[in-house]
This record gives C-alpha cells, structure tokens and sequence, in this order.
C-alpha cells in the first residue's frame, strides 16, 4: 500500500503520517513543495522515533510522480469526490493521495481522474478533516479490505497474560 502526500504544508500531520506508514508497512510518496524541511524537529517529534524506519520518496513535482509510476491505480481522496471511500475496491499495490493542508489535491489533477476520486463522508457545516486523521481512516479501510496482510492482528499484554 502506498500513500502519496502532494505538497503537504504541516510538519506534524507528515509525522504522523510517517508513523501511521511505518505501524502499517507502508509507504510514503511526496509531492514538492513541502511546507517544511524534513529535519525539522517538528515532524522528527511527530513521527517519533519511527522515522527512519519509514520508507519514503520524494518528487519534484506531480508529473514526476506520475512519470515513475506509470500504470499505478492511484486513488484521489478529496472533499470533491462524488463518491465515498467505502464504495471502492482498494487493491495492496494502490496509491492513495492526499492533497496539501489547505487547498486538497488541486482541481487541474482532479478532473482528470475523477473515476478515482473518493471521499471521506462528513456534516456540510466543516470544510475537511485533518490531513493525518484523513490518511488513517482510508489506509486502515483499504487495509481492512485485503484482511491487513503482513500485519499483527492480535496483541499481548505487557505484565499480565489474558484468561482463558
């Protein structure tokens, strides 16, 4: 699985990203300009200690993004989407993109991709969720669809053992 952050501007919400990609084997594309350095103490503070555990590319620019994945199923979550994250199949070798903190996925990339356009349902009266909160909900769906492959789906206790 694969997400792709196109000029995100917040260095916490790449963090937290970065960790939510690390806890979930995934990896984490970025599209410049970034809003930040990446040695930021900010996003290092958000991503813990995880962040070198975390695969992570960047590109200079969309079409550079697009030139390296050529025939890749890249679905587009935007506020603009007709239709809802849940109503899609994600496969394990899908991207999932995400646009900049306050302007989303701009339009031009859009209208070109509307069939894999997909939206987080919400109340009319907030324009978006944070960017980090966002990524989680539809990671952990596309996940939830391919039975979490390759992650741990049980957990133990750190003192104590469960009852049998």
């Amino acid at each position: 699985m694969h997400i792709v952050l196109h000029q995100p501007e917040i260095p916490q919400n790449t963090g937290n990203i970065g960790r939510t990609c690390v806890a979930t084997h995934t990896s984490l594309h970025l599209i410049e300009p970034l809003g930040f350095r990446l040695g930021e103490k900010e996003l290092r503070r958000a991503g813990m200690d995880y962040w070198q555990h975390l695969d992570v590319t960047r590109y200079i620019d969309y079409q550079d993004f697009r030139d390296k994945h050529l025939g890749a199923k890249i679905w587009m979550a935007t506020t603009k989407a007709k239709k809802s994250y849940t109503d899609v199949s994600f496969g394990m070798d899908d991207y999932i993109m995400f646009g900049k903190e306050s302007a989303g996925i701009p339009e031009e990339i859009l209208v070109d991709n509307e069939e894999y356009c997909i939206r987080i349902p919400m109340g009319s009266d907030i324009r978006s969720l944070n960017l980090s909160n966002s990524v989680a909900i539809v990671l952990y769906e596309a996940l939830r669809q391919n039975q979490f492959a390759g992650l741990e789906q049980q957990g133990e206790l750190h003192r104590l053992h469960w009852k049998e």
